[in-house]
């Protein structure tokens, strides 16, 4: 699907097993470079551990995950985390202020965020410098999504991975967050993966989908395929129906 791309992330031949039973079953595929892909399938299909994969938080029992070429087991995990941030559904927030959430990628480094740095980027997330000084468990839903991917962007990462972001917000702010993704896509040709349970999301913001079950790759693409799948069992999942 994305040959004329050079890829971001390669998984070859992934598995995993846990306790003997089978989480990952051989996925092989790449994650083309500056472009949105979104990851769609049943629960229990396997999507947040094959992310989680993409930074280390979990480790393959077989197979290769390569980070612009470079075999992910190779990276220090500090620096490899710096490349490749996540944002989770729930938006945690340590206590404190905006502030003190923003500078907490350079706590861990020993460093200090200026105020020039975190105004610049809450810019980017469409949040005002009045923000810094709001306790940071008081703000609404959207605006915790907003300042957690805030958070990522003080790390500058080549990779960002989105874990179901927008289930739990209002459909205002879903659309505000999906413009906010799109655009720090086309600013800073950030890739994304976007793991969603919502079939127009994956349609109309993502590139490229995969669809996963069972801890397989079933079908991947452009996000048009969800349109008219070729597979069956995606035929069926799409439908609503059990496969």
């Amino acid at each position: 699907m994305n040959s004329i791309y050079q890829p971001a992330i390669h998984f070859q031949d992934v598995h995993l097993t846990i306790d003997g039973q089978t989480i990952l079953n051989g996925i092989t595929g790449s994650i083309p470079d500056g472009k949105i892909t979104t990851f769609v399938g049943p629960s229990g299909a396997g999507k947040t551990t094959l992310l989680k994969m993409c930074n280390r938080l979990i480790s393959p029992t077989s197979g290769e995950i390569q980070i612009y070429n470079k075999n992910a087991q190779d990276y220090n995990p500090v620096d490899l985390r710096r490349e490749v941030g996540i944002a989770l559904q729930s938006a945690p927030m340590i206590k404190g202020t905006v502030y003190d959430n923003l500078n907490l990628p350079r706590t861990l480094q020993n460093q200090q965020l200026s105020r020039e740095d975190a105004i610049s980027i809450l810019q980017d997330v469409g949040l005002d410098e009045t923000f810094l000084k709001k306790d940071a468990l008081d703000l609404s839903g959207g605006q915790k999504q907003r300042v957690s991917i805030a958070r990522t962007l003080v790390n500058r990462n080549k990779i960002l991975l989105l874990d179901e972001i927008t289930s739990a917000l209002d459909r205002i702010s879903v659309r505000e967050v999906e413009e906010l993704i799109q655009k720090i896509n086309k600013k800073y040709h950030v890739t994304i993966i976007w793991i969603t349970h919502n079939l127009e999301q994956a349609i109309h913001l993502g590139d490229y989908v995969w669809v996963l079950m069972d801890g397989q790759l079933i079908e991947a693409g452009e996000s048009s395929i969800l349109k008219s799948p070729k597979n069956e069992r995606v035929k069926q999942f799409i439908e609503g129906v059990d496969a």
